[in-house]
């Protein structure tokens, strides 16, 4: 017999909305013996019950659901149909040479992210319950890829983010299985990368913007492209394949930049896209008093919030960049600009990039709005899941 959470009257409203969590203050008692990362049987005040959820007294998200209906087995053929209909989404939505196959709360998996990059799986496990479930995962989707005749030569676990500790769990590294080289070779919208997936942030390369790294391609031909926090090189090598005459792209890492310039090699494109190890805060404004102007620039800074307690330092942050990008615009340019963090809303993000072009007597006339690509699916009753926002603009000038 598992232990019953029973929520207080009136709480859950997320979770009968569709959510997967019930955060603590939800939470009415727990009744019966369990040890956290458990399975519990969820009840509502009345007594009603919701479903099967894993819980963890360490974490302010006090249950994860796995399953509604309370009839339902959690077992071995539970989790792999979990994964069967998260790969065939994948396989009717996105390229699947590389993509991310699990994506947590979204794939009603919680706390678990799976990428493949080529014939590689990446797994980065960030709930304690789901933790132990993470071989037998990984098992069943090498026999699910399998079937479709995916041979997949190994598995990399980077469960090394600081989330984990909310979890009351330790940072953890390492392989699953045999040891391989961790340096794979994919290829995406046509640019080939090597992917560091033991090194690399998070599970070595950012899959989510795949679709909006091929849509800055057409804007690109003869341009003068400026990528601002390129990371590894992917918007800027982009920008080069699409025939731009000339690609900068910046990063403060000098791991990320050695391996951006790796990857230009890897195509050809060395002779017109080059990297600078910089801060791009002190870089832009110096490029402006030079008169720097450029055809393109990108903006793809990293999370400057990760909390709401932190939103109004980081709204600065991104009024800043994208103000200073505006000045380096030639006039009929592009500006494509982005935030990844779910804390920095959509309407947020809209009015601090209206403000940053008022600021600089700049029109923008909008081109496209995107989110992130299909496999990080955004799951309406999850909030959480939705956190990229992707602009790209004309800046006109006053005329």
């Amino acid at each position: 017999m598992s232990a019953i959470v029973t929520l207080k009257k009136g709480e859950g409203r997320a979770l009968k909305a569709g959510g997967m969590w019930i955060y603590d203050n939800e939470v009415a008692s727990v009744l019966g013996s369990f040890e956290n990362g458990a399975l519990v049987l969820v009840h509502d005040f009345d007594g009603y019950p919701m479903g099967w959820g894993i819980i963890n007294m360490n974490s302010k998200i006090r249950v994860r659901m796995l399953t509604r209906n309370v009839h339902t087995e959690i077992n071995e053929d539970f989790f792999r149909q979990r994964l069967v209909r998260a790969w065939e989404y994948r396989k009717k939505t996105v390229d699947t040479s590389s993509c991310r196959i699990v994506f947590g709360e979204a794939d009603f998996l919680p706390g678990i992210v799976i990428d493949k990059f080529s014939d590689v799986l990446v797994i980065q496990s960030l709930s304690l319950g789901m933790d132990s479930y993470k071989e037998m995962l990984v098992r069943l989707l090498r026999e699910i890829l399998a079937e479709d005749g995916i041979s997949i030569r190994g598995v990399y676990e980077r469960s090394d983010v600081k989330v984990r500790r909310q979890e009351g769990m330790e940072l953890y590294k390492g392989f699953i299985g045999d040891e391989f080289d961790t340096d794979v070779e994919i290829v995406e919208n046509g640019v080939r990368y090597l992917v560091d997936v033991k090194d690399g942030q998070k599970t070595g390369f950012f899959l989510d913007q795949k679709y909006n790294r091929l849509a800055i391609q057409r804007l690109c031909k003869d341009a003068r492209v400026l990528d601002c926090f390129t990371h590894t090189g992917s918007f800027a090598l982009n920008a080069g394949i699409a025939g731009a005459s000339e690609v900068v792209g910046v990063d403060a890492s000098e791991l990320a930049v050695a391996q951006a310039q790796k990857n230009a090699a890897l195509n050809g494109l060395e002779d017109s896209v080059h990297f600078l190890c910089e801060d791009v805060f002190s870089l832009l404004p110096r490029l402006a008093e030079q008169g720097e102007q450029y055809d393109v620039v990108i903006l793809d800074p990293p999370a400057f919030t990760k909390s709401r307690g932190s939103v109004k330092n980081a709204v600065k942050g991104y009024r800043e960049i994208n103000l200073r990008a505006m000045k380096l615009v030639r006039d009929g340019g592009f500006l494509a600009t982005c935030s990844c963090s779910h804390f920095m809303d959509y309407e947020l993000f809209t009015r601090t990039i209206g403000q940053a072009a008022q600021n600089v007597h700049k029109r923008l006339r909008q081109v496209e709005f995107r989110t992130q690509a299909p496999d990080h699916p955004i799951l309406w009753s999850a909030d959480e899941s939705y956190y990229l926002k992707f602009y790209i603009f004309q800046v006109c000038g006053g005329d």
